[in-house]
């Protein structure tokens, strides 16, 4: 099992990323200063539940595959910062950041 861990540079700020073998799939979380974005392997359910800023993708299990992605959903917190679904993430890094 090899865990991945990132820095990626988004503008003058940093996200950081991860990407990390469970069982058949492959978790993948960047994470910003204002929220997140994560695979299908996490509850969307949960994070609208905490008020996160957070981002669904589905169809990745890299973090070069998360990069070139779309926002598949995502929490009203997020849609409140100018998010939306089939945004290119890259656009919502900018915003979360």
């Amino acid at each position: 099992m090899k865990i991945v861990t990132k820095k990626i540079k988004v503008g003058k700020k940093k996200i950081h990323a991860l990407s990390m073998p469970l069982a058949t799939k492959t978790l993948i979380v960047l994470v910003g200063s204002k929220g997140y974005i994560m695979c299908g392997y996490l509850n969307l359910a949960a994070a609208k539940k905490f008020n996160d800023t957070a981002i669904k993708i589905v169809g990745v299990s890299t973090i070069a595959q998360a990069l070139g992605a779309t926002v598949h959903s995502c929490t009203l917190a997020a849609k409140k910062l100018g998010i939306h679904k089939g945004q290119p993430v890259k656009d919502a890094l900018r915003i979360i950041a």
